[in-house]
């Protein structure tokens, strides 16, 4: 009797519970939304996310709160979003990183991919290598001489060993000639950039995004676009195919993340309000202008590249022999 009592109050919780998650759902969001940036500011998805940020916030009638988590080539603030409530309130937004430290994992520590629901491919858009004015360099064709006259002794700076930026790096460095450089990583792409325009190091490997005003400014020089086209806002600087790496494509990518769990109408509402934003004109203009390329692909097709992507990496870091750094 006492068993049976029990399962009846439990019948009756969830049936008041029920239509209260419902409505929750119909209802979301009611407060802000946090989305987790894990680079620095100053970094390519920190710059995307600061021209959606305010559009984003304004389709779902709330304020979208960026909140930078740096460290272990994004590994600290995807671990962040991971732990968060499932409620659609925190939001990943990472890049193809986040498939590179999945291709690279480090001893002892569990994959997060099965801890999210991609929901929104957002852009694609080319990698970039830069130097300095001080550097010497005015072409890539250059700096792949200088690199086979001096192999190894180039220093190339990375948004952290085992980096989307890194990774892509060696890939193309074995499309030029097998060439060799010296990789040092930092925390993002922000601290990197203040360090080459400072020439403190050769030349960086970043979302040419995150360069792309310094370049205008004549703080750096682009050098190459990883992209399969060259951008129409520099089109002066050439794509790494058309120079040393015939028929050398690597894009990299950026999407929205929730945690797994989060049910599929709040996804839906996010996934909504991002495309929404990613065919805004005056948002379309300012991405273009960065590199950035809207694509507001849904979350299967964003699964599928994702998957895609890790496996590229981990073949190049199999034969470059790369492991997992901070």
């Amino acid at each position: 009797m006492l068993a049976r009592r029990s399962f009846t109050r439990f019948l009756s919780v969830a049936a008041v519970a029920a239509p209260s998650f419902a409505r929750a759902q119909e209802d979301y969001p009611t407060r802000s939304i946090r989305l987790i940036v894990p680079w620095p500011p100053g970094g390519g998805v920190d710059a995307f996310g600061r021209v959606v940020q305010a559009a984003l916030g304004a389709q779902l009638g709330q304020n979208v709160i960026i909140d930078n988590i740096g460290g272990g080539s994004g590994r600290i603030g995807t671990q962040t979003a991971s732990r968060a409530a499932p409620d659609g309130y925190t939001l990943l937004l990472a890049n193809d990183t986040f498939a590179a430290t999945e291709a690279l994992p480090v001893a002892g520590t569990a994959s997060l991919r099965p801890a999210f629901e991609p929901v929104t491919l957002a852009i694609d858009g080319p990698q970039g290598l830069f130097t300095h004015p001080k550097s010497g360099f005015r072409s890539i064709e250059e700096f792949a001489a200088a690199a086979r006259v001096r192999p190894g002794q180039l220093n190339v700076g990375v948004p952290g060993i085992g980096s989307s930026q890194h990774l892509t790096s060696e890939l193309l460095l074995r499309a030029a000639g097998d060439l060799r450089v010296t990789h040092i990583p930092y925390r993002g792409g922000g601290p990197l950039l203040q360090d080459l325009v400072a020439g403190n190091v050769d030349a960086a490997t970043v979302t040419f995004a995150a360069g792309a005003q310094q370049a205008k400014a004549g703080q750096l020089v682009p050098l190459a676009v990883t992209s399969a086209n060259r951008n129409a806002s520099f089109p002066n600087v050439p794509t790494a195919a058309e120079t040393i790496a015939p028929g050398f494509v690597q894009a990299t990518w950026m999407g929205f993340f929730a945690p797994k769990g989060t049910p599929e109408a709040i996804r839906g509402r996010v996934h909504a309000a991002a495309t929404a934003v990613l065919k805004d004109p005056g948002i379309v203009a300012r991405l273009r202008d960065l590199g950035f390329e809207p694509v507001g692909g849904d979350g299967v097709a964003f699964a599928r590249l994702f998957d895609e992507t890790v496996k590229t990496f981990a073949d190049i870091a199999t034969e470059r022999q790369i492991v997992a750094g901070d």
